[in-house]
């Protein structure tokens, strides 16, 4: 499978092999650090960082062939060709590096890397990654932009699966600005309580990051099941929409209970 997403995407392919490394420095670091953020291990927030970022860009990496990827633009008085894939990819990577350094660097130190007003270096970290999510999440909206517009028809679940899957990825993402002009993940109360294992949603409030981590992951799921729909030859671009809007409904719900101070799950 590397040998596939190497293929596709070298850039994208080696900076998910790194994150995953780091994450595996990342859990032998957590073993024998006794400290606490917020009731948890400092290390568990990258872990579980760096294991979405790896599936994020190992994601985008493997779609990079259905895209086109030309655009003609004018330098010099003379028209060229400018690949957009190339802006995508360094944007993705570039901020997905700064995210992960400013959350690992604020582990290290023992404090939060969201939501931390402490001291103003804190607030300058924060900041930063804000904007580097906004510039991975406008690379985004030009990934979608690019996708190929030609459905071949033994491949339309796949087709559909990615495009209806990076449009609801975006909308998730824009779930992050209700995050932060609430200045926390958890509504009802502070952050910091009990929360379920490793994901740390809370248990007894709500919880705006359920909504968030499903509509992501839409990214992931939708194409594979286009993908395997198509295997099976059914009517697979029906279903596949079926599905993202059954998902829309189901994430706008989970952010619909958590904004109403509901946990997930009561325990």
């Amino acid at each position: 499978m590397f040998s596939e997403l190497r293929h596709r995407d070298p850039l994208l392919s080696w900076i998910g092999a790194a994150m995953m490394l780091t994450l595996i420095v990342c859990a032998l670091l957590s073993i024998g650090d006794d400290r606490l953020i917020l009731g948890i291990n400092p290390w568990i927030k990258p872990m579980k960082f760096l294991t979405s970022v790896t599936i994020f860009l190992w994601t985008i990496a493997w779609f990079m062939p259905e895209t086109r990827w030309q655009a003609p633009i004018k330098v010099e008085g003379a028209w060229r060709q400018f690949d957009k894939r190339q802006f995508i990819r360094w944007t993705i990577a570039v901020s997905m590096i700064i995210e992960m350094a400013g959350i690992l660097l604020q582990a290290g130190r023992g404090v939060q890397s969201h939501f931390n007003q402490a001291t103003a270096f804190d607030i300058a970290i924060f900041a930063v990654m804000a904007i580097t999510i906004s510039f991975n999440t406008f690379a985004i909206w030009v990934f979608l932009w690019i996708i190929r517009r030609d459905t071949p028809p033994h491949r339309a679940g796949y087709i559909w699966g990615i495009r209806l899957g990076i449009a609801i990825f975006l909308l998730a993402n824009y779930q992050g600005v209700i995050i932060l002009f609430n200045n926390a993940h958890t509504v009802g109360a502070a952050d910091g309580g009990p929360g379920l294992p490793f994901v740390n949603w809370s248990t007894g409030y709500g919880d705006l990051r359920v909504a968030h981590f499903f509509g992501m992951h839409a990214l992931q799921a939708l194409p594979l099941l286009g993908f395997f729909l198509d295997k099976a030859k059914v009517p697979a671009r029906n279903l596949v929409i079926a599905v993202s809007i059954i998902w829309l409904a189901v994430m706008s719900g989970l952010l619909t209970l958590a904004l109403q101070g509901r946990p997930l799950l009561s325990l």
